[in-house]
C-alpha cells in the first residue's frame, strides 16, 4: 500500500507500516506534477491545507494512494480534523484519524545545528518517518545562535534562504524533529534575548501564538500566504541585518515573487 500521513502520526504505527513493506508519502509536502489547486477549499484557507488536499485527489487519480493517516487533534489543527471528517462523510477515501500525545522527546539536534536553514527544513521534515541518517553525526553538533526562527514548516521553503546558518528553530519545527508535536510548552519555548522570526501561514491559528510570543520577545511576527513576498522578505532582512552582528551573519539573498 501508499500510505499518505498528514502532521507527525504515531513514529510506532508508521514503522509497523514501513515493517510491512507499505510506503509512506508525506502528503504536507509538495508532489511532483500536482498543482495546488483551490476547488477543494475555500480561498481563505491554511495553503498547507489546501496541498494537502490536492495532494489526496490528485494522488487518488492516479491510483497512487490506498489510506490517508490524518493527524488531528492538539498534534496537528483543527483544520485537518474537518478535512478528515468531511473526506470521509462525502468521498471513498480511506481516511484514519490518528492522535499523536507522545512526550518522550527523541530530542531535535538538527534545530539546534549549523546546518543552512533550508537543510534544517527538509531534514526535519524527513525525519517524520525515517532517522536522521548516521552521516549526519558530526554536522549535528549543538552551536551558539545568531537569530531563531520560530513556526511551522513553511509552505515556501524561499523563506529559509533569508537566515543565517546558525540559525536556531522553534515552534512546531522543533516539536516535529522532537516527535512530540502535542507538545505545547516546547512549542512555545523561545530562547531568551534571541532575535527570532515567528512565522504563520495565513488563516493559521497558530497565528494567535506567534503574534504574542513575538511581542513578549520582542521578534518580528510574518504571516505569508503560500509564497514569500518581496516586501515580507525585505522585513526579515532589515530585522536580521539590525539585530544580528554582521559578522556573525552569511545570509543568503533569494528572489521572492512579487
Amino acid at each position: 500500500m501508499i500510505i499518505g500521513i498528514v502532521g507527525v502520526p504515531p513514529w510506532d504505527m508508521m514503522q509497523d507500516y514501513l515493517r510491512a513493506g507499505h510506503s509512506i508519502i508525506d502528503l504536507d509536502e509538495p508532489v511532483p506534477d500536482l498543482p495546488v489547486q483551490d476547488v477543494f477549499l475555500p480561498n481563505a484557507y491554511c495553503s498547507i491545507l489546501k496541498r494537502v488536499v490536492s495532494n489526496i485527489f490528485g494522488l487518488r487519480e492516479r491510483g497512487g494512494l490506498d489510506l490517508v493517516l490524518a493527524t488531528v487533534g492538539e498534534c496537528k489543527c483543527d483544520g485537518m480534523r474537518n478535512i478528515a471528517r468531511w473526506l470521509e462523510n462525502t468521498t471513498d477515501i480511506p481516511v484514519k484519524q490518528v492522535r499523536n500525545g507522545n512526550m518522550l522527546g527523541a530530542g531535535h539536534p538538527i534545530c539546534d545545528s549549523g546546518l543552512p536553514l533550508p537543510e534544517k527544513f527538509e531534514r526535519i521534515v524527513s525525519s517524520v518517518y525515517e532517522p536522521a541518517p548516521a552521516s549526519l553525526g558530526p554536522r549535528l553538533a549543538p552551536v551558539e545562535p545568531v537569530c531563531g526562527f520560530w513556526g511551522v514548516p513553511p509552505y515556501d521553503f524561499d523563506i529559509a534562504s533569508l537566515f543565517p546558518d546558525r540559525t536556531r528553530v522553534f515552534g512546531w519545527t522543533r516539536c516535529m524533529e522532537n516527535r512530540t508535536p502535542a507538545d505545547l510548552d516546547l512549542e512555545c519555548f523561545v530562547q531568551p534575548g534571541l532575535p527570532t522570526v515567528f512565522f504563520t501561514q495565513s488563516f493559521c491559528q497558530k497565528a494567535a501564538l506567534a503574534f504574542n510570543l513575538a511581542k513578549a520577545h520582542n521578534g518580528l511576527f510574518v504571516e505569508v500566504d503560500k509564497r514569500l513576498t518581496r516586501s515580507t522578505a525585505a522585513k526579515i532582512q532589515a530585522f536580521i541585518e539590525f539585530n544580528v552582528q554582521q559578522e556573525k551573519t552569511e545570509c543568503r539573498r533569494t528572489r521572492p515573487r512579487a
